[in-house]
Order: structure tokens, then sequence, then C-alpha cells
């Protein structure tokens, strides 16, 4: 069977870094690894991706940002999920739906509860085997994040321009999911460094292997 493994957090948690060495790091123990990532992940997905984030696009409603996410994540889940988890491989992915609970649910003040039912139809009742939550400050993130975009160029920047009240909202929807779902998100304080970060992530993936017998 396929695993689902996601990377989750704030803005400038470091997902990106994190995701690119778990994969180096299967692919030297010999397992088969796709990574992949929303929005995005598929040609519809990528361009929804450029709408969500795009900074001259301030004024998206909050139900509408919610609407376009899962319809990205609908895409995704039957072009790329659905498929790879009929075959042997990890699947790591860069957000999934507890992003929509943080973000839009937490962060924007839709109802949790219309959330929830929203991923669920998005889905189809796929859940992550395995969820990182790469916590730090929010403010900590913000300030990451925005290096970064300003090393980069990167146009895609509309949710560090929120805020901060906002981040913080969004921080704290993430540890509440993972006191209800200790078992699937495993929380990493970040601020111990990339290396400890690293090393943590690998413990949780090498148990899981382990158990699930790859």
């Amino acid at each position: 069977m396929s695993l689902l493994v996601t990377l989750e957090g704030v803005e400038g948690s470091g997902k990106t870094t994190q995701i690119r060495r778990l994969k180096r790091y299967l692919n030297r123990k010999g397992v088969a690894c796709v990574t992949t990532r929303e929005p995005g992940g598929t040609r519809i997905g990528e361009k929804i991706r450029q709408i969500l984030l795009d900074r001259s696009h301030r004024d998206i409603v909050p139900m509408n940002e919610l609407f376009l996410y899962e319809a990205a994540r609908a895409q995704h889940i039957k072009e790329v999920i659905q498929p790879l988890l009929r075959k042997k491989v990890v699947i790591l992915c860069d957000r999934f739906s507890d992003a929509s609970i943080a973000y839009q649910g937490h962060g924007r003040g839709i109802s949790l509860r219309w959330v929830e039912q929203l991923n669920q139809l998005a889905t189809g009742g796929i859940k992550p085997h395995l969820t990182f939550l790469l916590d730090c400050p929010s403010g900590m993130g913000l300030k990451r994040a925005l290096r970064r975009n300003l090393r980069s160029e990167n146009k895609e920047d509309r949710f560090e321009r929120e805020k901060i009240q906002f981040h913080n909202r969004v921080r704290r929807g993430y540890l509440s999911l993972a006191q209800r779902e200790p078992s699937r998100i495993k929380v990493i304080d970040t601020r111990h460094g990339e290396e400890m970060v690293f090393q943590e992530m690998r413990q949780h993936i090498d148990r899981l292997l382990r158990r699930k017998c790859y």
C-alpha cells in the first residue's frame, strides 16, 4: 500500500526544505517517493494556485478562497493522490486538507463544520497516514518567509501580507488539530534548527515504514 505523508505549518516554517530532505532520504533507502503540493500538483491546480497566492488578489472573499482551495484539492485527489495510492509509494504532500481548517477555518473564521464537510467532499474521505506540523512562533516564520520572498522575487505572497493576528490564529488552529489527532499529527519545533527537525521527522517516518512493512 502507499503512504500519504503531509507537511503543514505557518508561513516560513520550512516545509519546502524538509520535504526535499525527506525525498532524498527515502530515495537513498530505496523507497519509491513522489512529492506534490497544494494548492497545485496538477495543471488546473497550478492555475488555481496562481489566483490564490497572487499578491494583487487581496479582495478574494473568504468563502471564495475556500472554494478555490477545495476545487484544486478535488482535482489533485482525482489526478494525483488516488492513482498513487494504488501503488507502493510514499507520497510527500506540501499541505493538504488540514491547511484549510487552519487557514480558512481558524484564520478566516469560516465555520469549521463547513470546512470539514467540504474537505470530506473534495478528498473523498482520504486522510494522511502521517502529518508533520512544523511549528514556530508566527512572527518568526513570517520573517523567514518575507526574507525568502525578497531573495527569490516570489510574487506568491498574498498570505505573507496578512496581519500577524491572522497568522497567530492559523497557528493556534494547527495546534488544536494536533491536540485532536496526536497519533497522526506530530508537532515538531522548528526553533531547534533544520538538522534537528529533519532527524525528528526521520525517526517518525522510519517507524511508519516499519509498521507498514516497507
